[in-house]
């Protein structure tokens, strides 16, 4: 909240070019105020800056949450060194404080977004020459991106942890005083309520949200919030109706890696990307400079988001290519073992059957990473650190680097990047929580088509990976659930079938922590038990750790920002630490 202040910024620096008295009356160069934006074309800047907020260049987490989805959610370890962003290492041992420097990115992220959104409403109002119909795609575009900036925070906060500022707040003044305290999901879904009535079916610009999206985010908002009656009928309407960026009918894409490729971004699958390029600003999907294979790998920096053993493990299936819904993998041979007598780090047992999906989120030895040929040791940094996986999903093909679409030095001009965009909000998500919605109002074969859905697509040829002699370089096999099997019949199974198939589908996308959430305090805290009680076979860091307590569903407010925030004239503090973690 104490950053509200935006500059436009240009390539010159402020310079006193008189010395009268008359520069104390002008705007300082590099800085544009906000009476010269006041104008058709400087609210489009305005608006493209609000787009910016996306991905800005603060902290290595921002809106893809690999840190508190993914790694505090179990799909993977921090990775790396233990004294290298050893902030983190609070995290996924589950000892974050309310001093936690990524916390308060988090903090400043969603701040920081929805003002820029405010500034742009409230210069658009005064714009005058600017069409009505531009204006009111704008505002519901500059709503659209506000309650999803807002909706971020609220994943990690919780909704009366952060106060809402809206336009008209900070209109008022600068550095608004508002109590927190109060639910903000109302605000939220009032602003995205707006954004669905606005935005019109398809865009010009593939990068600006449709009504699908904004329909789509409200589905997602209400499923956090657990309204499930609210969100079935959306669910059900985005998948039979629904259009991508592009305007195309969704529809599942036959190859898993085309969601994930800078070749193919804005397909059919999806409904709302944030954008990357790898231009002269060096904006390579910023949010992930870390998480690349180390030394001799794609991108060469710096080893972090290491799929976790257990996430792995997850991914065993048995001899009708059914995963396990009790948990039982835990108590079988790990399908990747450490080794330390042979040419790689780890080895595979390929008498273990796997979903091929594994081998899509997950590096392992052995295995092709893409197009790269087969991953070498030096790629992971510290086995003992984080272990023997790499994260994939997200990576860069040789293909891409060819084409001039990644690299090295692509994001903040020093880390790798590339042009891949990163999907927000997509169709596989979309049918899995539209499964679980009819799974809780008792249609159970229903959810499982959608559940079947995702299965035979994963089954289908392109996604399963092949050694250069033309053999699987796994024992693949994944198969739908038979009609005959307990997930028709029975609610509980169902439900069970729906949890793991989100696992398995959303692996590594940095949502995970979110969806334990959604599952119950008691059900976060069962499931995250587990994980570490699995992890510290394989990582001695997780010796002695415990953990978060039901009551944890969300996480502390940055004790900076409470401080900064003060008290009213009452004396009262006018931000209030979460009851969990006072």
């Amino acid at each position: 909240m104490r950053h509200k202040i935006l500059i436009v910024s240009a390539a010159a620096l402020f310079t006193l070019s008189s010395c009268g008295e008359d520069f104390l009356y002008k705007a300082p160069q590099g800085s544009i105020d906000q009476e010269a934006l006041t104008n058709a074309e400087g609210v489009e800047l305005l608006v493209v800056n609000a787009y910016a907020g996306l991905t800005r260049p603060t902290g290595y987490d921002n809106m893809f949450n690999w840190v508190f989805g993914g790694v505090y959610g179990g799909d993977a370890n921090k990775g790396s060194e233990s004294n290298d962003q050893s902030v983190l290492n609070s995290v996924e041992t589950y000892a974050v404080t309310a001093t936690n420097d990524y916390l308060l990115n988090k903090w400043k992220d969603a701040y920081y977004g929805a003002q820029r959104c405010n500034l742009a409403l409230n210069v658009m109002k005064e714009a005058a020459d600017m069409d009505e119909t531009t204006k009111a795609n704008r505002t519901a575009e500059l709503k659209f991106l506000r309650a999803l900036f807002m909706f971020e925070g609220v994943k990690i906060f919780g909704p009366t942890g952060m106060p809402y500022i809206d336009e008209t707040i900070a209109a008022e003044e600068n550095d608004p005083k508002v109590h927190n305290g109060t639910d903000i999901y109302p605000n939220i879904l009032a602003d995205v309520e707006a954004a669905i009535e606005g935005l019109p079916e398809k865009q010009t610009e593939v990068a600006r949200p449709t009504k699908t999206a904004a329909k789509a985010l409200k589905a997602k908002i209400l499923m956090q919030q657990g309204d499930m009656a609210a969100a079935k009928p959306i669910l059900a309407d985005i998948i039979a109706n629904g259009l991508s960026p592009k305007g195309e009918r969704l529809a599942l894409q036959d190859d898993l890696d085309a969601n994930f490729n800078a070749t193919t971004e804005n397909g059919k699958e999806s409904i709302f990307e944030v954008q990357f390029s790898v231009g002269a600003n060096n904006n390579g999907n910023y949010g992930f400079l870390l998480n690349y294979p180390h030394n001799t790998g794609p991108g060469g920096c710096c080893g972090f988001y290491q799929p976790s053993y257990e996430l792995v493990n997850s991914f065993q299936v048995d001899e009708n290519g059914l995963p396990y819904l009790e948990g039982e993998y835990r108590n079988k041979k790990s399908v990747t073992e450490r080794v330390t007598d042979y040419d790689y780090i780890s080895k595979n047992d390929k008498t273990i059957a796997v979903d091929p999906r594994l081998d899509f989120a997950v590096g392992r030895m052995e295995i092709p990473y893409k197009d790269w040929g087969l991953p070498a040791n030096d790629w992971v940094r510290n086995v003992s650190s984080g272990g023997v996986f790499l994260p994939k999903k997200h990576v860069y093909s040789k293909a891409e680097q060819d084409a001039g679409l990644a690299g090295s030095t692509y994001s903040s001009g020093w880390a790798p990047g590339s042009a891949m965009n990163l999907q927000y909000l997509c169709l596989r998500d979309c049918k899995l929580l539209y499964a679980e919605c009819l799974a809780n109002d008792g249609e159970l074969s229903a959810a499982m088509q959608q559940v079947n859905d995702i299965r035979e697509r994963a089954a289908k040829p392109d996604n399963i990976i092949y050694l250069e002699d033309g053999t699987p370089a796994a024992n693949y096999l994944v198969k739908p659930y038979p009609s005959s099997h307990a997930a028709f019949s029975n609610k509980e199974t169902c439900i069970k079938a729906i949890h793991m198939e989100r696992k398995l589908e959303l692996a590594m996308e940095g949502q995970r922590f979110f969806d334990l959430v959604r599952w119950g305090g008691d059900y976060m805290n069962k499931e995250l038990t587990a994980y570490i009680n699995y992890e510290k076979q394989y990582l001695t860091k997780f010796y002695g750790v415990s953990a978060p307590t039901a009551s944890k569903t969300m996480f502390p407010i940055p004790e900076t920002e409470i401080q900064t925030a003060g008290n009213d004239e009452n004396g009262q503090a006018y931000l209030v630490q979460n009851d969990a973690w006072k």
